[in-house]
């Protein structure tokens, strides 16, 4: 397979990906298919990676630690947000004014002063 190709087209919307198993992933966005059910509590996962996240708040296991400060986090994402307050990384950009955001919340809170919508 070529580098960059994409032959993996979504029949539900436009998105394309390198790999059949990305795409059978992605459809699940579609059904809502959530095969993958905690044994703690009523949550169901589409992904079997995010139920294993999850399964960390019921354990209290936070594997992904900062390399700056004391922090431990129970998922990769959370840490990656973590990491911004150190660095100042502010990569969300409000495309109505010149504001940028550390995370993506708070981008989309943003944009509801613009909109009038909260």
């Amino acid at each position: 397979m070529h580098l960059g190709r994409k032959p993996h087209k979504c029949n539900q919307c436009d998105k394309v990906f390198s790999n059949k198993s990305y795409l059978i992933r992605h459809l699940m966005s579609h059904t809502g298919e959530k095969p993958f059910q905690c044994n703690q509590c009523d949550k169901a996962f589409a992904l079997k990676n995010n139920l294993a996240s999850h399964l960390r708040k019921h354990t209290g296991e936070k594997p992904h630690q900062c390399n700056q400060c004391d922090s431990a986090f129970s998922s990769k994402f959370h840490l990656v947000n973590h990491l911004r307050r150190h660095t100042g990384q502010k990569p969300y950009q409000c495309n109505q004014c010149d504001k940028a955001f550390s995370l993506k919340n708070s981008l989309l809170l943003h944009l509801g002063t613009h909109t009038g919508v909260k």
